[in-house]
């Protein structure tokens, strides 16, 4: 096989079908299944995709992509969220670069995103990188590191890919409260270990001023509209729980 997609989804039954279709180019689509208990899997299997179980308790994506790279049959490895999608672009440019091994030792690639925030595209306030880590050669690729915000361990150069991917993300504010309860007891738990000073009252609101100043007026958020607004004003939201959670640890007794 050329080329494996390994897409990790949990509880992606409105998204998954999408993702594997733009993905249908490929020799194998794999779902890393971590505990859903929609139709997330049994979608999977109708579209053909391979579906692994591979369920944890806390989110473990650094260990979830690593184990992903042992379950590929293809030369070449894709990463997908279940909340991307593959263009026609993308597809051509993938397909021009598997069908030999890595040139000049460049294993892996980088993927510029379109980001699609409620709906409506978006291009300030920087709340998501320009450039996302997903085509890898498999020999030079070893593993995964880190809990928040996870990276490849690769032998080898990277080159930007020219064609975008497609990003839905946060598509209603259930979705994004959800997250952000999900994910801010991860981050407060890091800044807990890392022996963060104490949060008071002034380090709060400090931390969501910041937020404003660097989304809202330096990255120009405000430049998106309304949806661009809301988003400004969530990362504040986003930001305080996660340091509301870290006071709360600090002074539990438990």
């Amino acid at each position: 096989m050329r080329l494996s997609v390994i897409i990790i989804a949990k509880n992606e039954e409105k998204l998954i079908g999408d993702a594997i279709r733009s993905a249908k180019f490929a020799d194998e689509v794999i779902v890393i299944d971590t505990g859903s208990s929609d139709k997330t899997p049994l979608i999977a299997k109708k579209l053909g995709a391979r579906v692994i179980k591979m369920p944890s308790q806390k989110l473990a994506f650094a260990h979830w992509r690593t184990e992903a790279i042992k379950k590929a049959k293809g030369a070449w490895i894709f990463y997908l969220d279940a909340d991307e999608r593959i263009t026609p672009k993308l597809r051509n440019a993938i397909l021009k670069i598997i069908k030999q091994p890595p040139e000049k030792n460049v294993v892996a690639y980088a993927v510029p995103r379109k980001n699609y925030y409620l709906g409506r595209r978006v291009r300030w306030g920087g709340s998501w990188p320009d450039y996302v880590k997903r085509l890898f050669w498999k020999e030079a690729l070893k593993k995964w590191s880190g809990k928040l915000h996870e990276e490849p361990v690769f032998e080898g150069k990277l080159e930007i890919l020219p064609a975008p991917l497609k990003h839905y993300t946060h598509r209603d504010l259930t979705s994004m409260v959800a997250k952000t309860i999900a994910w801010s007891r991860l981050e407060a738990e890091e800044l807990y270990r890392a022996h963060h000073p104490p949060v008071t009252w002034w380090r709060i609101l400090r931390i969501m001023l910041t937020e404003l100043w660097q989304r809202g007026i330096k990255q120009q958020g405000f430049r998106d509209g309304t949806v661009g607004v809301i988003e400004v004003i969530f990362q504040m939201f986003s930001r305080f729980v996660t340091y509301a959670r870290l006071w709360e640890k600090q002074n539990s007794k438990s």
